[in-house]
């Protein structure tokens, strides 16, 4: 569905009329930064038909757009066609209950005096933006790459955000590793895939957005835009580093925890073996005298079962304390 659409002129908003017509009206004056901006949410092929139709989106970008569904299959990336460019994102919601990372889709259209924004499914970074943008008019006056900046800049700052919140929990993952509580190797594995999730999205971002503000193929002119752009790409630049880390740490983590859990097992098994070599010598003993034959040497003499009780008692502990002195007890 459309949720909202306007005009921008000089730095300051209006209704929007028929959409041909104002965009007919916008490009007559070509010495102004204005422009129309169109703000969509899970469409459907007809709506989209209807915006495509007055805005004549390249066929390409329209298949992406439409097709998506908000499925996760498009990876970040920023394509140029004709006088458009189409920015795929992919904005992040962390969840505070399960310590989860949602991840949603984000597509810009940004062509001539126009910028159409589509969202797709719940996880969206646009709450508010329009707003945000609509009171500082000399950011709106810098044309509809202004907002294709505060939307790059809002997704980035979400990643910020989830950076803290993942380090947080990796803090915690690694002290509950290494102290004596214990650890679920599916609490491991379900922090890796979360950081994995959050990887996929941050770093095929790094190279599309370096085109944007260095590329001399890039859309974006000289001047304050490729400097904004600019700060937003190092802002993403130290969140991939602390991905990257973070995936070798919680390797590292793993091992060191699958380490423990096997060095724990063997310590198990050394005490089981231990307590039956212990049980097995009286067993043995019992087995032997407790047969059922006339002829056997505790009937004939007087202590014969003490004896034996006691034979039996101090084997047992001296194989007790012979494995205590080794450790495996």
């Amino acid at each position: 569905m459309i949720v909202d659409r306007a005009i921008y002129e000089d730095g300051h908003r209006r209704d929007c009329g028929d959409l041909s017509d104002e965009l007919a009206m916008l490009r007559r004056d070509a010495g102004s930064g204005d422009f129309l901006w169109i703000g969509l949410k899970d469409p459907t092929q007809e709506e989209f038909d209807a915006v495509d139709t007055e805005l004549g989106l390249h066929p390409l970008a329209v298949e992406d757009a439409v097709e998506s569904g908000g499925d996760g299959r498009q990876r970040a990336k920023v394509e140029l066609y004709d006088d458009t460019v189409f920015v795929v994102l992919k904005p992040l919601r962390y969840i505070d209950r399960t310590s989860d990372i949602e991840t949603g889709e984000l597509m810009v259209f940004v062509g001539d005096r126009f910028v159409v924004t589509v969202r797709r499914g719940e996880v969206s970074p646009l709450s508010g933006i329009r707003a945000q943008i609509e009171s500082d008019p000399e950011r709106l006056r810098l044309g509809p790459l202004a907002v294709l900046h505060a939307v790059l800049d809002r997704v980035v700052d979400a990643y910020l955000a989830i950076d803290d919140e993942v380090a947080t929990d990796l803090d915690q993952m690694e002290r509950t590793v290494f102290s004596d509580a214990r650890t679920d190797t599916r609490a491991i594995y379900r922090l890796k895939r979360e950081v994995l999730e959050f990887r996929r999205a941050v770093v095929p971002l790094d190279e599309p957005l370096k085109m944007l503000y260095a590329s001399p193929r890039s859309p974006v002119p000289e001047g304050e835009l490729r400097l904004l752009l600019r700060d937003v790409a190092d802002h993403l630049h130290a969140v991939i580093d602390h991905v990257e880390s973070y995936d070798s740490l919680l390797s590292g983590i793993l091992d060191a925890h699958l380490a423990q859990v096997s060095v724990q097992q063997n310590d198990d098994m050394r005490k089981i073996s231990a307590w039956v070599a212990i049980a097995a010598v009286p067993t043995l003993i019992a087995g032997i005298f407790g047969m059922n034959f006339t002829n056997m040497p505790e009937l004939k003499l007087t202590y014969g079962f003490p004896l034996t009780l006691l034979a039996m008692a101090l084997v047992c502990g001296g194989l007790f304390a012979a494995f205590k002195r080794a450790g495996w007890l």
